[in-house]
């Protein structure tokens, strides 16, 4: 999950184990007694990240838990190895964490809209450029961690440096006439996708015949 501040302390992501209480195992007072206002001994948290600005979205990829994707207040898509990532201490001025992997693609900030896919290591995602990108991690993901200790710079600044491993889309995809708002995976296909934006257009798309609309609602 992530932390979002007043920009006394960075923005961070905090990985953390959840014990989950096991029903017709778990003692009746575990639950009796829970208090949401409390430390719960059920949740530990291990590791914290220092992200690039706000978090916006975190997605898991479903291949690999240890694999998370992020939108901030930029164009780009970051990528965390999490279990690679060194723990840091977020207090004021600390340098930020740094990305394993930045996909590139969008000419705008692209803030809200993303996806992972559930049947290969694809990415999605929209933003006010008005596009839908595709990118694939395929060739990247036992290689994320190469370099993740390497500081990134300031805690408030947009990773944009040369030395963060960048790759490029698979596809751009054209046909909203706003913000793409939100992007979505067919459960079964890893060419199939849909978005929506704020033109009040539902799009599906097929990457399989191009980069055009295969249905516009």
């Amino acid at each position: 999950f992530s932390f979002q501040t007043d920009k006394s302390v960075p923005n961070t992501l905090i990985i953390a184990n959840c014990d989950v209480v096991k029903p017709r195992v778990a003692a009746e007072n575990h639950i009796a007694n829970f208090n949401e206002e409390a430390r719960s001994p059920f949740v530990k948290k291990y590791k914290t990240i220092i992200h690039p600005g706000e978090v916006n979205r975190i997605r898991e990829l479903p291949q690999n838990k240890n694999i998370v994707a992020t939108h901030t207040d930029g164009p780009e898509v970051l990528i965390w190895d999490i279990e690679a990532q060194p723990n840091k201490h977020a207090v004021y001025g600390a340098a930020a964490s740094r990305p394993d992997l930045v996909l590139s693609g969008h000419q705008d900030n692209a803030e809200f809209a993303l996806a992972l896919c559930p049947m290969e290591p694809f990415v999605l995602s929209g933003g006010k450029d008005k596009t839908v990108v595709l990118w694939s991690i395929q060739d990247h993901i036992s290689t994320l961690a190469a370099d993740a200790t390497k500081p990134a710079g300031s805690a408030g600044s947009i990773i944009k440096s040369a030395d963060n491993p960048s790759i490029g889309p698979r596809g751009i995809f054209q046909g909203h006439e706003d913000t793409v708002e939100d992007v979505q995976f067919c459960p079964s296909s890893s060419q199939e996708f849909c978005s929506v934006g704020d033109d009040s257009c539902l799009i599906l798309w097929d990457a399989r015949v191009g980069n055009n609309p295969v249905v516009k609602v």
